[in-house]
């Protein structure tokens, strides 16, 4: 007869703290899932799911590095049970993607011209009184000198 397989996660020391806004979070990203799009180009349904999905990393970003709040552990734990993206993370600790909105926008496979997207450049160097929005994520600027 095979093992019974159990779903039982064992949360490290800490886990009380961050849960409920990580559940609070959850709950956005389900309502987010579910809202209907009618009205709204293909893209822009996918906006509030990257908004919630940057704001669940940074979150947990903020608590590890900048202020020392949450374990290792419990941050590898956030890792690994996808609650943050490690990937975009890894991108914050380098030195010009401190403000990154998503890994979409610095592809250069899906821009024109093989560059990055328009939301990664400096406000100063923009047309003036021009509203810009990242096709891909919404972002009105997340460039690091902004």
């Amino acid at each position: 007869m095979p093992k019974i397989k159990t779903s039982r996660v064992n949360y490290p020391d800490g886990w009380e703290l961050i849960e409920p806004t990580l559940r609070d979070l959850d709950a956005k990203m389900r309502e987010a899932e579910n809202d209907p799009h009618d009205g709204k180009r293909k893209c822009e349904a996918l906006w509030p799911i990257f908004h919630i999905t940057h704001q669940k990393s940074r979150y947990i970003f903020d608590l590890y590095y900048k202020r020392q709040e949450i374990s290792r552990e419990l941050y590898e734990f956030c890792l690994e049970q996808g609650y943050a993206d490690a990937n975009l993370i890894a991108k914050w600790k380098k030195a010009g993607y401190e403000r990154l909105c998503c890994l979409r926008c610095i592809q250069t496979r899906d821009h024109n011209f093989g560059t990055t997207c328009m939301c990664r450049v400096p406000k100063h160097l923009r047309e003036e009184n021009k509203v810009i929005e990242c096709v891909h994520c919404g972002c009105t600027g997340c460039a690091s000198g902004d």
